[in-house]
């Protein structure tokens, strides 16, 4: 058998590539493209962050922001995805973001976007595990993740296929047991304001201000997609299927939730009992449309998406801070970057996403509001900055970049400036007040409302630029070349590479 892995096509391949990228071949190659798009398709689940995040669109914008929102950004997240797989393609790296910013720009640019990167992963997988039972389903995601990439790759490809039966299965009940269902009229032009700021429909200019707010339902559940561009150095042909995976998981993320959304507001009671259930319309649009018992069923399998989905998280963050920390940008960087001789898993790195994931949900334990719109806040804008950095330096490098085994051709000349204008966009809507009471000035200033991201994507920007120009900026060089072939080889044989991996799980 490894006899014959040995020359599997595209394995010699894969490796030549990584050297030329100046790494050693230390993971295990055992992902197939399957498993590489279910990855990202399971980070960004739409069976957690739709439903969990489905009352932000119903307050702020109703159900045309759920159904025409969802289908809004994710055309323009498609582009993005579109502008990342063709770096990812030329580049297939652990490091990803930071070292195609790297390479495309300076060390400076590799510097933020690493740590916006980094401090992006991190939030999004503390937003994904918030909730009850979060020290439990932690530890259960450190264990799991402390197991070769083999079995992490198998339980992502069943993920991704519970994820589409399971929206399946959603509408299906939905469709026949409510006794009521609403109007297409109302599921597709019914406008709702509860933001408190004036204007319920599109002939007021706030609204479409309100219309924006209600997206972030949808640019929420649209992260993470950069899972698969961070397995590619354990993921067989690389520079094609890494790619595909960035790309194919939002557009199936598109059309399935798509469907989802549909399926859960035409199920929708009564329009004031589903706002005053705030973070928790969901279940009550399925207890009062239905029965507990099978609102029940229902959330068995979006909860069980959701530990898919946190599990995901874990293993891709940990593979982006072991590279990060491989060209030694992360404090402790020995440390992170250490891989297990036994699994061939960054082990240290796994422990420290684990724990600083939970460390930033422990405001939750005293404001639970606060501590989510913390994370979510760092998680969306902290990873979309990071997303649109290569984005736009790869747009500005013209025909000067070298593509990989998967391009846009000369589409980059508008897919690129589009998508790198939706980030720009969405950052600064981003960070506007959420409703009247937010904003400090206003008479009734509450800091339950207040929207953290300037302060908490802020800071982050001062901590890590002065910390650029204190320090780093006369050690960081961007990515390391660990060495000659000959070197390369020699640290690859400590780790048995030389026997080949078994074939790839998910081909």
């Amino acid at each position: 058998m490894a006899d014959h892995v040995a020359h599997e096509p595209g394995h010699d391949e894969d490796k030549r590539i990584l050297h030329g990228l100046g790494y050693a071949q230390v993971l295990y190659r055992e992902m197939g493209g399957f498993s590489n798009f279910a990855i990202s398709f399971t980070i960004i689940s739409i069976l957690a962050g739709c439903l969990t995040s489905y009352y932000i669109g119903f307050q702020w914008g109703g159900p045309v922001a759920i159904t025409w929102g969802w289908l809004i950004v994710g055309f323009f997240v498609i582009l993005v995805a579109l502008a990342m797989g063709e770096v990812a393609s030329s580049m297939p790296t652990a490091g990803a973001l930071y070292y195609w910013a790297s390479k495309l720009g300076s060390p400076a640019w590799g510097w933020f976007t690493g740590w916006f990167n980094l401090i992006g992963q991190i939030g999004v997988t503390a937003a994904i595990n918030y909730g009850a039972a979060l020290t439990a389903i932690m530890t259960a995601q450190l264990l799991l993740n402390l197991n070769g990439v083999r079995l992490l790759a198998s339980i992502n490809s069943l993920s991704a296929w519970w994820h589409m039966v399971g929206v399946l299965v959603i509408v299906f009940v939905l469709a026949i047991v409510p006794s009521h269902h609403q109007s297409a009229h109302f599921v597709f032009a019914h406008t709702i304001n509860n933001s408190g700021f004036s204007g319920t429909n599109f002939s007021a200019p706030v609204f479409w201000f309100v219309f924006g707010l209600g997206l972030l339902m949808a640019q929420y559940t649209y992260t993470g997609y950069d899972a698969s561009a961070h397995m590619s150095e354990e993921t067989r042909r690389a520079s094609r299927t890494a790619a595909w995976g960035v790309v194919m998981s939002v557009v199936m993320s598109v059309i399935f939730g798509f469907i989802l959304l549909v399926a859960v507001t035409f199920a929708v009671p009564d329009t004031k009992g589903t706002i005053a259930a705030g973070g928790f319309a969901v279940t009550y649009i399925w207890q009062t449309s239905m029965s507990t018992k099978w609102a029940e069923f229902l959330l068995v399998i979006a909860c069980v998406a959701q530990f898919f989905c946190g599990l995901a998280s874990v293993t891709a963050a940990s593979r982006m801070m072991f590279a990060f920390s491989r060209d030694g940008a992360v404090p402790g960087r020995s440390l992170w970057r250490k891989v297990s001789h036994g699994n061939r898993v960054p082990v240290n790195a796994v422990a420290a996403i684990a724990f600083l994931s939970w460390a930033l949900m422990i405001p939750t334990y005293w404001n639970n509001t606060v501590g989510y719109l913390v994370g979510t806040s760092i998680a969306v804008i902290g990873l979309y900055i990071a997303y649109g950095m290569p984005i736009f330096l790869r747009w500005r490098a013209g025909s000067a970049f070298q593509p990989g085994a998967w391009t846009l051709g000369n589409h980059y000349r508008w897919i690129n400036p589009i998508a790198f204008v939706w980030i720009v966009f969405i950052a600064i809507l981003f960070i506007m007040p959420i409703t009247p009471t937010g904003i400090p000035w206003h008479s009734g200033f509450d800091w339950n409302v207040v929207n953290y991201a300037p302060l908490t994507v802020g800071g982050v920007l001062l901590v890590v630029g002065v910390w650029w120009l204190v320090s780093a900026r006369k050690w960081f060089k961007g990515p390391v070349v660990e060495g000659s072939d000959e070197e390369l080889a020699r640290i690859e044989a400590e780790y048995g590479e030389t026997a080949q991996p078994a074939p790839a799980v998910g081909a």
